[in-house]
């Protein structure tokens, strides 16, 4: 029986399949009856999944991040697809073909590692530029970082994702230097490349996406300030010389306050032109990929509108899908 992937099901449709689930809530209804409302995934889009009538005990083996089998009906709800569930139970991974349920990056990994290696390798300050070298040498935390996802649920969450979120953040940078002369684009440049490189250890990717105990206990921004020290100690074994204290701590604060707020988990706030520079491009090129995939993924194609999206907290207008392409 061919799989019925998310981009297939229509209203009425019978499905019973395995799904990637990608996030999972328990939300009480008019009368405070759990219901649960899972989000599912293979490599062609996401539909919501609704059980009604649950308890925490009977949800409780379902995690996100983990693959589930799926029983139940598609209907079309206030113009778009939702399944109603009747099972849900987590499956092994054996036997699974992984390429059915991730989603790509736009180009290849190699192409954007070349593009990478190339904006960093023009560095023109020289320290910064020796330090860069000493991350693209080595072999294994490279392979890495091209494999990461970038998330596991939301924004580049696929492999490579990693790899592709940091090199779009990096050529926007370098567009817009020129608008921003008190920014040292050096500085900014090694800053992006630093500033999500803890994902490589937070999350384990070898299978279905998760996060490590190294990085549920730490998080990638402390993983990434350590990765940070041990190049820093690799710089002054190689040339003989301490890396400049005041770069080493500028490119530090980049990495902790990226996140921009405490409220969003940032250690700190931004306080230089860099961090504050960091903060925004990684903030935008996060968003608009994240409504970008959402409505490339809808399942019901001939809405005007997105389902509503609880992450979000809105629909996403998709515009009018059956207009004539100007000529």
């Amino acid at each position: 029986m061919p799989r019925q992937f998310v981009n297939t099901l229509s209203d009425g449709d019978t499905v019973e399949e395995i799904y990637l689930l990608a996030d999972k809530q328990l939300r009480a209804n008019r009368n405070a009856n759990l219901y649960l409302l899972a989000q599912l995934r293979d490599r062609t889009g996401l539909i919501s999944g609704l059980m009604w009538n649950v308890t925490e005990e009977s949800v409780a083996p379902i995690q996100p991040g983990e693959f589930v089998r799926v029983k139940g009906k598609v209907q079309l709800f206030q113009g778009g697809l939702q399944v109603i569930l009747t099972h849900i139970h987590p499956v092994s991974t054996e036997g699974l073909d992984f390429a059915d349920f991730e989603q790509s990056a736009g180009e290849s990994v190699e192409k954007m590692f070349s593009r990478l290696r190339e904006i960093l390798l023009a560095i023109e300050e020289p320290n910064l530029r020796t330090l860069m070298e000493c991350f693209l040498v080595d072999e294994a935390l490279m392979n890495d970082f091209c494999r990461a996802p970038a998330g596991v649920k939301t924004h580049h969450a696929y492999r490579g994702g990693l790899l592709e979120h940091v090199l779009n953040i990096l050529e926007t940078a370098s567009r817009i230097a020129d608008l921003y002369p008190g920014l040292d684009i050096n500085l900014l440049l090694a800053g992006i490349f630093l500033h999500d490189l803890g994902k490589i250890r937070e999350m384990s990717y070898d299978g279905s996406f998760l996060y490590t105990d190294e990085g549920q206990l730490l998080g990638h921004i402390l993983i990434a300030i350590a990765i940070l020290d041990e190049k820093l100690c690799e710089f002054s074994r190689q040339t003989g010389q301490p890396f400049p204290r005041e770069t080493a701590l500028r490119l530090k604060h980049m990495i902790a306050s990226h996140h921009g707020e405490y409220i969003f988990g940032s250690p700190k706030l931004p306080m230089t032109p860099e961090a504050i520079a960091l903060c925004h491009l990684d903030n935008l090129d996060a968003k608009v990929h994240e409504f970008c995939r959402a409505i490339k993924d809808d399942p019901h194609g001939q809405s005007n509108w997105t389902p509503f999206s609880p992450r979000l907290d809105r629909k996403l207008f998709k515009g009018e899908r059956n207009e004539v392409e100007p000529r």
